[in-house]
């Protein structure tokens, strides 16, 4: 990748930021390179879109250039902080998924995807009669609880909004297809990041939180996908890489795994 390489596995969870920062710090303060270049080897079934803001800004702090690649999955906060990066890496295997956020649930059992409980509240109001178990969902909802999940929604459209314009789309010159050759705009750069978040975070599109996103599917919404299904040498190093990390976890039951060559791992 011509990049210094860190390979983050697990949950995107506040508690893990300290962790990932000090890491980061470390191998940057190792590596020789001088270009900024980092390549992130990502593999998460999500957590907190507010802390994928805090990963973004340390990564960002210390590196001009982020690339992230997806050899398995990143999920919904994953697919957050991919839209970070100036260039995604996929094979035709790798999936991302909706932009649901995760949030504590109202009873403080462990995370919730904000989407569905926000989806089911307003299935019951558009009710005309409600049943007994709608009531008793409805009684057990702390409406403050209710705001945080809006707001996590909001803010992870916002986030990769915002991203997507200032890094993925900062080549993004003239057309290639519609009128092509003419100059893109700051606005249309915005429209079509507008597009892709409302598009991922649409529940009624994909029905499930859990849904696998293809390269064919995200090209689709608009977004450029960097295919290495058919580079023979760059999908066996990131194969051999990946497979033997995640065996390692899977096997030793890790929940949260940083790597680097360039330091120790936690």
């Amino acid at each position: 990748m011509g990049s210094d390489v860190v390979c983050y596995f697990g949950q995107i969870h506040p508690q893990y930021f300290r962790v990932f920062r000090n890491f980061v710090e470390e191998v940057k303060d190792r590596s020789d390179r001088d270009d900024g270049r980092l390549s992130i080897v990502l593999r998460t079934p999500g957590g907190s879109a507010e802390t994928v803001e805090r990963f973004v800004g340390v990564v960002r702090h210390h590196y001009n250039t982020v690339n992230f690649i997806v050899p398995d999955m990143a999920m919904s906060a994953g697919t957050i902080f991919c839209m970070s990066g100036d260039n995604i890496f996929m094979d035709y295997s790798s999936t991302l998924g909706p932009i649901d956020p995760q949030v504590l649930a109202p009873d403080g059992s462990g995370y919730v995807a904000a989407l569905g409980y926000l989806d089911k509240v307003a299935e019951i109001a558009n009710k005309q009669q409600l049943a007994p178990t709608d009531v008793i969902f409805l009684k057990s909802l702390d409406l403050a609880k209710l705001a945080l999940f809006e707001q996590a929604r909001d803010l992870s459209i916002d986030l990769l909004k915002k991203w997507l314009v200032e890094y993925k789309f900062k080549d993004w010159t003239e057309h290639r297809t519609h009128n092509p050759g003419t100059p893109v705009t700051q606005e249309e750069k915005e429209q079509r990041a507008q597009e892709i978040a409302s598009a991922l975070s649409d529940n009624r599109m994909w029905h499930s939180h859990g849904r696998a996103l293809g390269i064919d599917k995200l090209k689709r919404l608009g977004l450029e996908i960097d295919d290495y299904s058919d580079n023979r040498e760059l999908r066996d190093a990131i194969r051999s890489y990946n497979d033997l990390l995640t065996a390692y976890t899977d096997r030793s039951g890790v929940t949260f795994y940083l790597h680097s060559h360039l330091t120790e791992n936690i």
